[in-house]
């Protein structure tokens, strides 16, 4: 990758290298880089000006929206946004009970005043601005620091830029992070905390094929979902309130005006979360070699329990269906993950690269001076979180989810006491309100039952361990005792979940203003083992930060150490992502001989969802729609060549988690589909990217509009978005 890049000058070393010429495929660019890849980009097949890719308040950058996990688009100048249906399977869970399951059935409102209230804390994010803050973090004082004081005066610098930052109403700040802590950025965006659930086709339609068809392909799967942004009506954000009127965007995307086919220029624009494409020989030998496997290991467990205990009872399925889909999903990625990295030359490759950067930099006695003892240094503090990680792995998993909720209250009150300023992330002022609706959530995400189970199961693994390796404080505050069976743990759980009220909305709510005193003085059980474990979950988060601030600034030397070898080999370092704004480019294209020899089609068709029916379980269409295709109503949204509608579709596009939900754009910045997923064998791109192999899978805009005209008569929205 070789193109010239616009960051700050750090320690007198300019990050900004030549331009050069970038390969489609790979690369998740950031929207002021894309200027320098213009020359490629036009090549590529962009019909608009490169430059106007760079303005984020201009088209089309300015109608691409983070949803806080995934990414959406305004499509039309009331505010509608559409993102996958898996993005909004929350707020669709959230508003499904027994007696009126849209997980199962779907939900289309007939009018605004029909639009349901998405679960607390959804949210919709613009971004409005950004702007580089590497020399007001990292300045001299700061860059002269290590360990915890590193942590707490970039923490102090971060907090002071935000809260500068939100003294304009409505916007949220944050400063993110780049190249290990190398440069930071201070975003702004707008935060419209109305947000509504407008459509969700059936569970049959936003989720067929389930968990068997994930990350694979051929794929024909309609995942796709509407929400509403409101906003109060003075048009500032505003909470939910029934006089609140829709947003009016500044721009919208439009529908694709031309047909999409094979070979085509596709780009996506989006909010991708984090790859590790820069990490270090020892890291990647960690997370494959131990982390992951072991992962991996514990979310099976934790899948085949919830579905034991869920089994017969809807109401605990529905309740347990948002983290059920979010464990499986990172369960079946990693999975697909290791069965990549096995086998292959990834760690050989990394070891080389990182060898010959210590080479390159041992071979100059200025450059020795300055990286050597940070590189040299680096590794070991990795192996120093490492072990901690191997400790500790288990004790997530086995604390009771109703001790985290203690914890979180507790924490909370401590904070209190605090003057804002001094609070830490996540417990100040700006954070209040997300804390309030992350208690409300939980009444419809807590099932007492599983939870109990889970808790048993691996209290009984954790327990199982040596006991030298046990927490003592965690032990002593639930009763626990190392070597306990199932039967006894079973006991303890009893009686500790008979003696809290923290399972009820009412009691939780209350907890939040409480003061510190009054945890103290309370005889509920989880609160009494939060307040008994409290002093040892700040001694391993003071290890953990200062650990961390030691890392961080070897870190970002290694960091800057291997951006000054590239640029002396005339190459660039794209930053890992990190949810911030991205663009990725490159065509619709199948894959040759993908599995065992078989060709991968560009695209897939309404005939591989007959195939696939079954009747039941994950492959289960609506009737609407199967009567609808065995009597050949493809509308306008037929293709000749396919005799059919496209469903899916694949695409050479650099994407990660995050991505989830963005819009992919055609040569004219129209909106052709929405990425959703990739391949298996690919998902491994998050640490190698692999332009061979690497594919998007892609909703096609005409599949999703054929069945909100054909199937489910969503007339209104279409109108709205001009699609009749």
């Amino acid at each position: 990758m070789k193109l010239k890049n616009q960051y700050a000058v750090l320690g007198g070393m300019a990050l900004g290298l030549a331009a050069a010429a970038a390969q489609a495929g790979e690369g998740m660019w950031m929207p002021q880089q894309l200027p320098q890849i213009a020359k490629d980009l036009k090549s590529a097949g962009l019909q608009l000006d490169p430059a106007k890719l760079s303005q984020l308040t201009e088209f089309p950058m300015g109608a691409v929206i983070s949803l806080g996990g995934c990414t959406a688009s305004f499509v039309s100048p009331q505010g509608l946004v559409v993102t996958n249906h898996h993005c909004a399977y929350g707020s669709i869970q959230y508003n499904s009970s027994t007696q009126r399951d849209l997980l199962k059935n779907g939900f289309l409102a007939a009018s605004l005043a029909e639009e349901l209230p998405a679960a607390p804390g959804s949210r919709v994010y613009v971004t409005v601005d950004v702007k580089d803050v590497s020399k007001q973090v990292l300045d001299s004082k700061t860059l002269a620091l290590s360990g915890r004081a590193r942590v707490d005066a970039i923490e102090a610098k971060q907090k002071s830029l935000t809260a500068s930052c939100e003294q304009d109403a409505g916007h949220r700040c944050q400063v993110a992070s780049f190249y290990g802590g190398l440069q930071y950025q201070l975003i702004k965006q707008l935060e419209i905390r109305d947000v509504r659930l407008v459509h969700a086709p059936a569970l049959g339609v936003g989720l067929f094929g389930g968990d068997t068809d994930n990350w694979m392909w051929p794929r024909h799967t309609g995942d796709y979902s509407f929400y509403r942004a409101y906003v109060g009506p003075d048009g500032k954000p505003a909470d939910f309130n029934a006089a609140n009127k829709p947003f009016e965007p500044k721009h919208f995307l439009k529908l694709a005006s031309k047909p999409l086919n094979e070979g085509d220029f596709v780009m996506v624009t989006g909010y991708p979360g984090r790859t590790n494409r820069h990490r270090l020989p020892a890291e990647v030998d960690f997370a494959f070699g131990w982390e992951q496997p072991t992962r991996v290991q514990l979310m099976g467990e934790q899948l085949a329990l919830i579905k034991a205990e869920t089994a017969g009872r809807r109401d605990a399925e529905i309740a347990m269906a948002n983290r059920v889909a979010g464990i499986a999903n990172y369960y079946k990625n990693m999975q697909g993950q290791q069965a990549s990295y096995e086998g292959s030359d990834i760690l050989a490759r990394k070891t080389q690269a990182f060898n010959d950067l210590k080479s390159w930099v041992q071979a100059d006695a200025a450059r020795n001076a300055r990286y050597g003892a940070d590189i040299a240094q680096v590794e070991s503090l990795l192996a120093q979180r490492q072990a901690i990680a191997r400790a500790e792995m288990l004790l997530g998993f086995a604390t009771p989810s109703l001790l985290g909720t203690a914890n979180t209250l507790l924490e909370n009150a401590h904070q209190q006491a605090l003057p804002d300023a001094q609070r830490k992330p996540g417990f100040q002022a700006r954070d209040a309100r997300r804390l309030v609706q992350g208690m409300e959530v939980l009444d419809k995400r807590y099932d007492e039952q599983v939870d109990k189970r889970l808790a048993r199961h691996f209290l009984a693994k954790y327990l199982a361990q040596p006991a030298a390796q046990l927490n003592k404080p965690f032990l002593a505050a639930l009763g626990l005792q190392a070597g306990m069976d199932e039967a006894a743990i079973k006991a303890r759980l009893d009686v500790l979940y008979a003696g809290s009220q923290l399972a009820k909305k009412d009691a939780r709510m209350a907890w939040i203003k409480r003061d510190v005193a009054a945890f103290k003085a309370s005889d509920d059980s989880f609160i009494k083992a939060a307040v008994a474990t409290f002093a040892d979950v700040e001694a391993r988060e003071n290890r953990d930060k200062e650990l961390g601030g030691q890392i961080a600034r070897a870190y970002a030397s290694t960091m800057q150490a291997m951006i000054d070898y590239k640029a002396s080999k005339g190459e660039a370092v794209y930053p890992d992502a990190n949810s911030t704004l991205r663009v990725a480019f490159g065509q619709v294209q199948g894959r040759k001989g993908a599995v065992d020899g078989t060709d991968w089609h560009a695209f897939t068709t309404l005939r591989g969802i007959q195939a696939k029916h079954k009747g039941e379980g994950e492959f289960n269409a609506p009737a609407e729609q199967l009567a609808a295709i065995k009597a050949r109503k493809f509308d306008q949204y037929g293709v000749a060549s396919l005799d059919s509608v496209p469903v899916n579709f694949l695409a050479t596009l650099d994407t990660t988690g995050g991505n989830s939900g963005s819009p992919v754009l055609n040569d004219r910045a129209e909106l052709v589909g929405l990425l959703f997923d990739g391949t298996l064998d690919s998902v491994i791109d998050s640490w190698d990217f692999d332009a061979k192999k690497s594919r998007s899978i892609c909703l096609d805009a005409r599949y999703m509009l054929w069945q909100m005209k054909v199937v489910d008569k969503a007339e209104r929205l279409l109108k709205e978005m001009g699609a009749q």
